[in-house]
């Protein structure tokens, strides 16, 4: 293989891990959150005394704005427990503990963060294909030259 062979597959192949890495933004988030059973909840300051039964927990986190999947949060971390408020309706807000107290956090919406645009699958399944193309000319390339 040539100088020129080589410098072309090594320019593709880079060009094609960097289409792999994650698409994420490396901003802060505007506000902080969990998300439990689907929806955002909201932190607020008030503190709540009237626990009911625990509800489920924190997933995932990550401080930095990205598309994530399950119970995330971007306050606290995997393990931190939400929990129901007694004479208050999940589908308004809920309970997070935090360091022996518990925070409010209202219902926003939902979250939109599990669906993955259908590009994306396309996108690599190019990626995977182009990468086995380039593959086979290499091992090719190198048997012709033996």
């Amino acid at each position: 293989m040539n100088v020129k062979k080589a410098s072309v597959l090594i320019l593709c192949f880079a060009i094609l891990f960097s289409l792999l890495l994650p698409k994420q933004s490396l901003a802060k988030w505007a506000y902080p959150f969990v998300v439990y059973d689907g929806y955002t909840y909201v932190l607020s300051e008030e503190s709540v005394t009237d626990i009911g039964k625990e509800i489920g927990e924190v997933t995932k986190y990550s401080d930095y704005e990205g598309t994530y999947s399950g119970n995330f949060s971007n306050e606290f971390h995997k393990g931190t427990k939400y929990y129901s408020i007694k004479g208050i309706s999940t589908d308004k807000a809920i309970a997070v503990a935090d360091q022996g107290h518990y925070k409010k956090a209202d219902r926003r919406g939902k979250y939109e963060g599990k669906k993955v645009a259908p590009i994306r699958y396309i996108e690599t399944g190019l990626i995977i294909f182009v990468i086995v193309v380039l593959l086979i000319y290499a091992f090719r390339s190198i048997k012709a030259r033996s």
